[in-house]
């Protein structure tokens, strides 16, 4: 790949220094002074770029790699050829996530746009705004009356954070992103064009058509949430929605009013989850899963994409299918059916066997 003028590499660090940070081993301390600058998949690592194996698959790549250090766990060390170093660690995917995050830190968070000064003098600013002190308000954002906005955040341009809105302190709130009705922690990152504390889809049937049902809850989101570019997240009816501490929402997902989030989650790309369910702590949740309204989804559960949540599930459990059901349940289901169709002498795609 050409050099990225988005993100430059660093000017350089020690592999001592990089084992260190990463609570990791340098194998060999002849290796200690090798300068390092960027991360790279093993496939097109060169000579300054650090890498890192999951498998014993990566073998073939290995024989070619010109990374300055592969990162890895003690059980494959004695695939990387004796010219590379290699670094030891426990978990090798997080310490490469986290070399990552040191080499390249403004890739942590929205890109931002250079201002003459901390106030944009095109944003737009209620009077009675408290702003503490290193906020950046970016061009042509829009604070409203009463809003709080802690020490070391930064609005982005063309964003609104509407009246009586509370940010807590190091967030990045993208440009073009709208927060009402919410409460947010410290160090919460919300992408472009995240829409937070817009009213949730409630309406009762009545004579002459649906009536709207007010919603008066709010968003509450708690520290080090991180929100993705274009998510939709309803503020609560007369509840509030609530997404916990340190959970992960990708892009292009849709939280409905009133649903509870808990801690550490990881929630992928168009998943739509419907209002008053409730979620528990560490639960993972493949791209395009909808999950019905006042389910409850148990401790450390993980859906498959493209499930349907239609009932409560247990803590602990692996899920797939529509209706969701135990995931080994769902793929033998999946097995038989495509045998079946074989059996009537027909290919899983329709199509007829030869």
């Amino acid at each position: 790949m050409e050099q990225n003028v988005f993100f430059l590499p660093h000017e350089g660090l020690r592999l001592a220094e990089l084992a260190e940070f990463l609570g990791a081993e340098l194998v060999s301390s002849d290796f200690a002074d090798v300068v390092v600058r960027s991360v790279a998949p093993i496939g097109r690592a060169r000579a300054g770029d650090v890498c890192y194996i999951l498998s014993r698959r990566s073998r073939d790549e290995l024989a070619t790699c010109q990374a300055s250090a592969v990162i890895c766990d003690k059980a494959l060390a004695d695939l990387v050829p004796p010219h590379i170093p290699v670094i030891l660690s426990s978990n090798p995917h997080a310490a490469f996530a986290m070399a990552g995050g040191l080499f390249y830190p403004a890739a942590l968070r929205p890109v931002v746009f250079s201002v003459e000064s901390e106030i944009a003098p095109s944003a737009v600013i209620d009077p009675s705004a408290k702003l503490e002190k290193g906020v950046i308000v970016e061009p042509m954002a829009v604070i409203g009356a009463h809003a709080e906005i802690g020490e070391g955040t930064r609005i982005g341009a063309h964003s609104i954070i509407g009246p009586n809105v509370k940010i807590g302190r190091d967030c990045s709130i993208a440009g073009g992103a709208s927060i009402l009705c919410a409460l947010l922690g410290n160090g919460v990152i919300i992408h472009n064009g995240a829409r937070i504390g817009q009213d949730g889809f409630g309406y009762a049937p009545g004579p002459r058509g649906m009536i709207k049902i007010v919603q008066i809850g709010r968003v509450i989101i708690q520290d080090n949430v991180e929100i993705g570019a274009n998510t939709s997240i309803d503020r609560g009816a007369m509840d509030d929605t609530v997404i916990g501490e340190g959970t992960k929402i990708d892009n292009q997902v849709q939280i409905g009013h009133n649903v509870q989030i808990g801690r550490h989650c990881a929630i992928v790309a168009q998943v739509g989850i419907a209002g008053s369910a409730k979620i528990g702590n560490g639960v993972q949740i493949g791209g395009q899963v909808g999950i019905k309204g006042h389910v409850t989804i148990g401790d450390g559960v993980q859906i498959a994409a493209q499930s349907g949540i239609m009932t409560d599930l247990a803590a602990g459990g692996q899920y797939g299918g529509t209706p969701a059901r135990p995931l080994n349940d769902y793929l033998r289901d999946v097995a038989q059916t495509m045998s079946k169709t074989r059996v009537r002498g027909k290919k899983p795609g329709g199509e007829q066997n030869d």
